[in-house]
């Protein structure tokens, strides 16, 4: 189970289109170890780094256009749950921001106030040109200039707006982000 920090994943291309799937020579290498032994062993941050990845629950902080493509992602056709990421409308109970959309001033004390309320560990995803660094509207004197300004981002998805695919590729990244870092203070 060491080689679980190690774990990648991939774009299988199906007939509806791009679907995520998960490494299957991870899966591969699980199957040969229980088979043999029968059981796995690992270390108790590798067991809750894997838990983390599987059940994060995404603060729905949809701003503008890029929020329909955040939606559609959790539609059945994408259904990201089955990648162990669920909405939450509660900061609280969040540890994942998604910001999608263009980011106004008067709009970043809230989207700061709703961070600082989220629990330890803590994940910023920016979704679409505009949170990402103010896209169209870039000169514009209401617009901030990316949502890095205002709170720590981890994933960056790219677009005007991003596909469903790109933030489920997104939300694949941040979870090999969780699993590579350790999290766990000695």
């Amino acid at each position: 189970m060491s080689n679980m920090a190690t774990t990648s994943s991939s774009l299988v291309t199906s007939g509806q289109g791009a679907v995520a799937a998960p490494d299957q020579s991870f899966f591969d290498s699980l199957n040969a170890e229980v088979s043999d032994k029968g059981f796995l062993v690992t270390s108790s941050e590798d067991l809750f780094q894997w838990a983390r990845t599987g059940s994060l629950w995404w603060m729905t902080f949809g701003l503008a256009c890029c929020a329909v493509e955040m939606i559609h992602v959790n539609m059945p056709r994408y259904d990201m749950e089955r990648f162990g990421a669920a909405p939450r409308a509660s900061p609280r109970q969040s540890d994942v921001m998604i910001v999608a959309g263009t980011l106004c001033n008067k709009m970043a004390p809230a989207l700061r106030k709703v961070y600082d309320q989220m629990s330890d560990p803590k994940y910023v995803i920016s979704m679409g040109s505009c949170a990402n660094g103010g896209g169209y509207y870039h000169y514009s004197y209401s617009v901030v200039r990316g949502c890095d300004r205002i709170v720590p981002v981890d994933i960056y998805i790219p677009g005007c707006p991003p596909t469903a695919e790109a933030l489920l590729y997104g939300v694949m990244q941040l979870q090999r982000k969780i699993r590579r870092m350790g999290t766990l203070e000695r």
